[in-house]
């Protein structure tokens, strides 16, 4: 049997640096809610970083989702990636744009790995 992929981070922030020289990973402007005055609001953009490991050889597909509880997700993202050993972690810079909140409220947020939730967790928009 083999073990569910592990998280290791989540972050939502406005962008990603990596150096060059060094592949290290610079979060930039991390938050964990949303405030506006006034609804709908579209949010221009935002980085969800996901670092994972104790992921088994091979192709997976990563699966994020925002929405309220109850409703329809206001926003679902898919992608492949792949891992090269279970020993290794895997960063994924996950960038979404235009975002719609209709109205304020306690969002779910939730990371899956190959149909396999990992994450849910709250994403607060108020006013």
């Amino acid at each position: 049997m083999q073990s569910k992929p592990q998280l290791l981070i989540f972050a939502t922030c406005d962008g990603v640096h990596i150096d060059p020289s060094t592949g290290k990973h610079t979060l930039l402007g991390v938050f964990s809610n949303l405030r506006s005055q006034e609804y709908p609001m579209m949010h221009p953009h935002m980085v969800w970083f996901v670092s994972l490991a104790d992921v088994s050889i091979g192709e997976h597909r990563l699966q994020l989702s925002l929405g309220l509880p109850g409703e329809a997700p206001l926003m679902s993202v898919e992608r492949p990636f792949e891992s090269k050993s279970p020993l290794h972690r895997i960063h994924l810079i996950n960038q979404l744009k235009n975002v719609p909140f209709q109205k304020p409220g306690d969002y779910t947020a939730a990371i899956e790995v190959d149909d396999e939730p990992i994450l849910v967790t709250s994403f607060i928009v108020s006013q």
